[in-house]
């Protein structure tokens, strides 16, 4: 079943919605989610409440043209959130890690303007990605959308480890550049 045709039993507020999303894509939402938090249970539980949040969410939303794109962004933040409150006293090193090598090129946002800022902050990211070739944008993502380890970027397109950090190293600056550029930073 199409994508467009899933929206459109969510918008008619049919609940086979769910089970062909999960046919589709539940797989896929599994798998992201459990490479943020490392538990196949809560993964499972995440990808559980991707289609609860999807359901609440379509209406107003109307994903027709990006629907996997939609769910992930979802289960991705349903599972950072799961593994920032299961680790509340201790600190995820994988996260904490992949957090402070993407602030490196990105501005602080703490105020409301400053959150406001991160819209536009959103679409400049966006528009950057969209000027790198391919492999850099798919290795960017891997790393830091996806969450994926160097050795698995390494193996998943046949590249050596060192040359992925050069070329994240690289993107990351080429970003921090492209920022400043816009009057982001």
């Amino acid at each position: 079943m199409e994508d467009n045709e899933i929206v459109e039993l969510y918008l008619a507020r049919d609940e086979t919605a769910i089970n062909k999303t999960s046919e589709k894509y539940g797989t896929k939402l599994r798998l992201l989610a459990y490479r943020v938090c490392k538990e196949m249970t809560i993964a499972e539980e995440c990808e559980n409440d991707t289609y609860l949040k999807a359901w609440e969410s379509i209406p107003p939303h109307t994903p027709k043209d990006y629907f996997f794109s939609f769910l992930a962004k979802i289960t991705r933040c349903i599972a950072i959130d799961r593994v920032k409150a299961e680790t509340r006293q201790k600190r995820n090193v994988q996260l904490l890690e992949l957090t402070k090598e993407i602030e490196e090129s990105m501005p602080s946002l703490c105020s409301v303007e400053d959150q406001f800022d991160g819209v536009v902050l959103g679409k400049a990211i966006s528009d950057f990605l969209r000027t790198l070739s391919t492999e850099k944008r798919c290795v960017f993502l891997r790393r830091y959308w996806f969450m994926d380890s160097i050795s698995a970027i390494s193996k998943r397109y046949s590249i050596s480890e060192g040359k992925i950090k050069s070329m994240l190293f690289r993107t990351k600056k080429a970003l921090y550049d492209y920022l400043i550029m816009e009057g982001l930073i």
